[in-house]
């Protein structure tokens, strides 16, 4: 019972809900659209936080031998939490989507509808799509076809998390007007840090800890490894260099920004958008 009630079908939802009918309380003058997008930010970071705890938990404990040591923790976090979380996180999203275009007045997004989900689905196509990815490929592998193996692998993809907070906070600071303190810029640093250590390098480091505990170069290692598995990492690593790309250039256009003569003429404002942050 204890294990039904603590597990993240239960838990995000109602985190989520917790914040929705919490910070309007504090901020009154928020819209809709501004406390689903913060509460969906805050909930993101919470499941962060617990998959990079359990990420190290899980590398730390199997890196003696990353084919064959083992973590409870690798395969109980995805069943109870991830997965949950990542079902629980599209609907998330489709609300922030069809709450920023009610306030802005759309006609279309008066009700709920088919029509609404499918504008979210064509907007954020790319973000769907990873969640899906996720839960088609990370789910299946992790529960029959890995054989009880490859924990530490698992418990790096769990790493993957660490850059959401910063990605969160640099927009929960967008929305309290706060995009020109000293925090956002520095925040913005560590996005870029940890989404390329985290989320993108992350990947060819796996390969060569596969390659080293086998004994063979790094080059040979997608040889080695079965098509499905390099085809996972590819689906799942696509998106990230693609996000990666758009961060890097919202952040030259704020350096830019930022190096501006006074008496210049500033460039159009960069307006918050989930795809590219």
């Amino acid at each position: 019972m204890l294990q039904v009630l603590a597990c993240g079908a239960v838990v995000f939802p109602g985190l989520f809900f917790a914040f929705r009918r919490i910070l309007p309380c504090v901020f009154k003058h928020w819209s809709d659209a501004d406390v689903v997008l913060v509460s969906e930010r805050l909930v993101s970071s919470i499941h962060a936080v617990m998959a990079t705890t359990v990420g190290v938990i899980v590398v730390s404990s199997c890196r003696e031998n990353v084919i064959n040591d083992s973590h409870w923790l690798a395969t109980y976090f995805i069943i109870w939490y991830g997965v949950p979380y990542m079902t629980y996180d599209i609907f998330a999203m489709y609300l922030s989507h069809y709450h920023r275009f009610h306030v802005k007045g759309h006609e279309s997004y008066k009700r709920h509808s088919l029509r609404t989900v499918n504008s979210f689905v064509r907007r954020e196509f790319l973000l769907v799509l990873h969640h899906i990815a996720l839960l088609s490929i990370l789910l299946p592998v992790t529960l029959f076809f890995r054989r009880d193996q490859g924990d530490f692998f698992v418990g790096c993809l769990f790493l993957t998390e660490l850059s959401t907070p910063f990605v969160s906070l640099g927009k929960i600071l967008i929305q309290l007007s706060l995009q020109e303190c000293w925090l956002h810029k520095a925040n913005g640093g560590m996005v870029l840090l940890t989404f390329f250590l985290f989320r993108i390098a992350l990947f060819p480091y796996m390969y060569w800890v596969y390659g080293r505990h086998y004994g063979i170069p790094l080059y040979s290692v997608p040889f080695h490894l079965p098509l499905s598995a390099n085809l996972g990492n590819t689906c799942i690593l696509a998106p990230q260099v693609y996000w990666f790309v758009l961060l890097c250039r919202k952040g030259w256009r704020l350096y830019r920004r930022g190096r501006a003569p006074p008496d210049s003429s500033p460039p159009p404002a960069v307006t918050d958008n989930a795809k590219g942050d």
